[in-house]
């Protein structure tokens, strides 16, 4: 498959999981019964910023224009990362040359490098398997956002997206904010509460009572909605169901600190992503900031 073919069918997988056609509706409603963390309305937030920032054909081809592609003997690419057998099965049916492009293995070897995403955990295992070759291992990020007192009513409600998308679970989901002494958080714990409707998720819910459970013991004081916990803590990860806080005096000196952070994925508010677009990355939004293409094309 010659570059153009690949992009246009790039795009026809975006088409595709935009789509409601019943086949996809069957596989997403499959994967929520399959693992609860996945639901329909994440699910469709995740696949609809897909196709529209990643898999769109003008932006695929402006992408790609910025690398120097030439023919040259193939490499094979071992690859660690969540599973996509659905997607890979509909390139299959329409472009049958992918199946001479994609495998799936239980063990990856023989291969001329590898891309893995994973724990800081298992980042060691990754490190140690496939220390002897050209890789990338990904571990544990996570966000931030720094708030000064002057957010709109819509720029909050974009921030509790910030959070509360995907249960909060993802590398760039806010799991710190910043705000000034004396700050008001009333308005931020009412934006807060869209997502109230995670009281009747069950594993979010164990998750919310068990830290509940462990601040009331510990004597600790927090603010909570009915879906998330608001604890002062300086660490930028925090627990599900909970988001850590920290006051700061002097904004320039938060500007240096974020800086200085080796797990952080993205920071959001006036002067950094703007509210609501931490979680809609473009395609030069590489994770760990580690461009994967300029890897690949030096290989």
């Amino acid at each position: 498959m010659n570059l153009q073919m690949r992009i246009d069918l790039a795009a026809r997988l975006g088409e595709y999981i935009s789509s409601g056609l019943p086949e996809w509706l069957k596989v997403k409603q499959e994967t929520s019964l399959i693992n609860p963390w996945f639901t329909p309305g994440f699910i469709d937030t995740a696949t609809e910023n897909i196709g529209t920032h990643f898999l769109a054909k003008e932006k695929l081809a402006d992408w790609i224009s910025s690398y120097k592609i030439e023919p040259r003997h193939s490499k094979k690419i071992g690859i660690v990362m969540a599973g996509i057998k659905h997607l890979i099965q509909k390139l299959n049916e329409w472009n049958s040359d992918t199946n001479e492009q994609v495998f799936f293995e239980e063990m990856l070897k023989g291969c001329d490098a590898y891309i893995a995403t994973g724990s800081n955990n298992s980042s060691r295992y990754f490190e140690y398997y496939f220390s002897k070759y050209p890789h990338i291992i990904r571990r544990n990020r996570t966000s931030v956002a720094v708030v000064d007192g002057t957010e709109t009513p819509e720029e909050l409600e974009k921030l509790a997206d910030d959070v509360h998308l995907y249960f909060g679970r993802g590398c760039r989901n806010v799991t710190k904010i910043f705000v000034p002494k004396d700050y008001d958080f009333i308005p931020l714990l009412s934006s807060f509460k869209k997502y109230n409707y995670f009281k009747d998720h069950n594993k979010y819910k164990n998750n919310y009572d068990y830290i509940l459970a462990l601040h009331i013991l510990n004597r600790k004081f927090y603010m909570t909605t009915e879906s998330i916990i608001l604890l002062e803590n300086s660490s930028i990860f925090s627990p599900v169901s909970q988001l850590n806080y920290e006051f700061y005096a002097d904004k320039k000196a938060v500007d240096e600190q974020l800086i200085s952070l080796e797990n952080l994925q993205c920071a959001v508010g006036h002067g950094y992503i703007p509210f609501g677009q931490a979680q809609l990355p473009s395609l030069t939004d590489y994770a760990d900031g580690i461009d994967t293409m300029k890897f690949l094309t030096n290989l």
